[in-house]
């Protein structure tokens, strides 16, 4: 079985690993559940991050004036990614890094 993200390979079990996840899982559900699963952590990995951007941008958005907030989860990220201030995670890392550069020189 192998699990592909956008046509990219990123994880394979062999038919070794098949049969001990089998053991537990009927095999007439197998890909099922494993797709379910799949699911299931991303979705909750997308949740927790969404949780995180909330909190951090609700008081930032009212500092930068917006007067009305979506309810829409994606609607609300895509006001959050429009901000001038808002940074994802590699340009605030990127930031920071360059800021202890500047210190340590």
């Amino acid at each position: 079985m192998k699990i592909k993200v956008d046509n990219k390979e990123i994880f394979e079990l062999n038919e070794t690993q098949k049969k001990v996840l089998k053991n537990d899982i009927h095999d007439d559900m197998f890909e099922d559940d494993m797709a379910r699963r799949l699911k299931y952590i991303l979705e909750h990995k997308y949740e927790q991050c969404y949780k995180r951007l909330k909190t951090e941008w609700d008081g930032k958005l009212e500092a930068n004036g917006v007067q009305s907030i979506p309810l829409d989860k994606d609607a609300y990220a895509e006001l959050v990614f429009a901000q001038p201030q808002y940074k994802d995670r590699k340009n605030r890392d990127l930031e920071a890094k360059e800021k202890q550069n500047l210190k340590g020189e």
